[in-house]
């Protein structure tokens, strides 16, 4: 029987942000995910959950710490050694960042231009086998039919899956997804998660998710990170999280779910 530990897909050491105004959104975060993970981070809204998926991929610079991703230093990257890391990482948006007016093919097509040509990138000219390969992401997530569709004329549950779509495009290892299913409708968020799990568990993408819904975390999530005030205040497994847990992390007045244990004792 084989011993040996995963690899790491991100490390995160020391990390901080403060932004101008003051506000310390993240304080001296430290955590670690393994390549094939599917971890979910929580923690009431403002506790740091978005601003941490953000500075892993340098939409937001940390003000201290180091972030390795696949064994690179993403914090002290720029230019074209941090496009190049990004290449490595999609990203999922809870208001899904499409081009409304644009198709839905030309939207999926978008999640290459990571990899290719500048010129390409400006004139938005795609040579006839990644069309091909945008069509076979939309088939991935069952829009298969829905390419010369404007993105606006297509629900919110659908929009979601043209930008994990996207998000396939962009042939990424790591899969960032900030409260991807808050502005769906309940039915419809397992549908979209599903989508993702499948990466993960098919494609073998390391996925960071952050969410609310404890149905969601406890279904999906292999570990769990949990933020409140910018500091880590629980990591585990989705066993650990019972009533005591959640109220450790929502405050003593948090009710929790019927769906969640009482702690031992």
């Amino acid at each position: 029987m084989s011993t040996e530990r995963p690899r790491e897909a991100v490390r995160i050491e020391a990390l901080s942000k403060v932004f101008p105004n003051g506000v310390q959104a993240l304080s001296d975060v430290s955590l670690s995910v393994a390549e094939g993970e599917f971890l979910v981070v929580i923690g009431l809204s403002g506790s740091g959950k978005s601003t941490l998926l953000r500075c892993i991929n340098r939409l937001i610079d940390p003000t201290a710490g180091k972030i390795l991703v696949f064994g690179h230093d993403v914090t002290a990257a720029h230019g074209a050694a941090l496009r190049r890391l990004r290449t490595d990482m999609g990203m999922i948006f809870q208001q899904f960042n499409l081009v409304r007016r644009h198709s839905v093919l030309l939207n999926v097509l978008s999640g290459s231009l990571g990899r290719s040509s500048m010129l390409r990138s400006l004139l938005a000219r795609f040579p006839a086998e990644e069309a091909e390969r945008a069509r076979a992401c939309l088939e991935r997530v069952g829009l298969g039919d829905r390419g010369r569709s404007r993105a606006d004329a297509l629900s919110g549950g659908q929009q979601q899956r043209v930008a994990i779509a996207r998000a396939l495009m962009q042939q990424p290892r790591l899969i960032l997804a900030d409260e991807p299913v808050a502005s769906l409708d309940p039915a419809l968020r397992h549908s979209v998660m599903r989508h993702i799990e499948s990466l993960n568990r098919d494609e073998g993408m390391t996925v960071i998710c952050t969410l609310h819904d404890v149905d969601l975390i406890q279904r999906y999530a292999h570990r769990l990170v949990a933020l409140r005030d910018g500091k880590v205040v629980y990591e585990g497994g989705a066993e650990g999280f019972n009533a005591e847990t959640f109220r450790a992390i929502y405050g003593e007045d948090a009710e929790p779910t019927a769906g969640l244990a009482q702690a031992p004792g």
